[in-house]
Parts: structure tokens; sequence; C-alpha cells
């Protein structure tokens, strides 16, 4: 779902806001892939197996890993499409 996002917003003209119903998506979709990683770290980390110490802890950084990306593609998003082309207040405050 994050690619198809990247493929509306990158699809978009130079300048062109996204829709209302886009942006929510845009939100939905991120929040829910980022919420779903964190539940998984949380999770993990909350079952104090020993034996699955070092497991625990590769999976988790892989999980760090996989938000830092993440992130990091939600920011260049923001920063070289969405923002310089929202034309409304409440678009530009995201």
């Amino acid at each position: 779902m994050v690619e198809f996002m990247e493929k509306v917003v990158t699809a978009a003209s130079e300048g062109e806001e996204l829709t209302v119903e886009e942006q929510n998506l845009f939100s939905v979709v991120y929040k829910n892939v980022i919420g779903t990683r964190r539940s998984i770290k949380k999770k993990e980390e909350s079952r104090g197996n020993e034996d699955h110490i070092s497991v625990v802890r590769d999976y988790r950084s892989r999980i760090e890993n996989e938000l830092s990306d993440i992130c990091d593609g939600i920011l260049k998003l923001l920063n070289t499409k969405l923002v310089p082309a929202a034309s409304f207040g409440d678009s530009k405050v995201l």
C-alpha cells in the first residue's frame, strides 16, 4: 500500500495538490504501516523470553530500520511534493 501511495503522490502533476480523499488515504496508509511495526516491536519486547533474546534483538533492529526507511520516505514525499504543492492552510499543516 505504501508503494501505491508513493505512485499516487509522484504521479500528481508538478504543483498539483492531493484531493482530500487522497490526503486522508496517505495519512491512514502510513499510520497503519507504522502502527503495525510499532505493535510488533512492543509485543516482542514484552514477551521477555530469555531463549529468544538474540532473535528478538535482531528482529527489533530490522523493524527499527524498516520504520526509519518508511519515515524517511514520508518526509521526502512531504518535503518534495506535498508541502510545496499545498495551497490551503490545512494542507500545509501536515
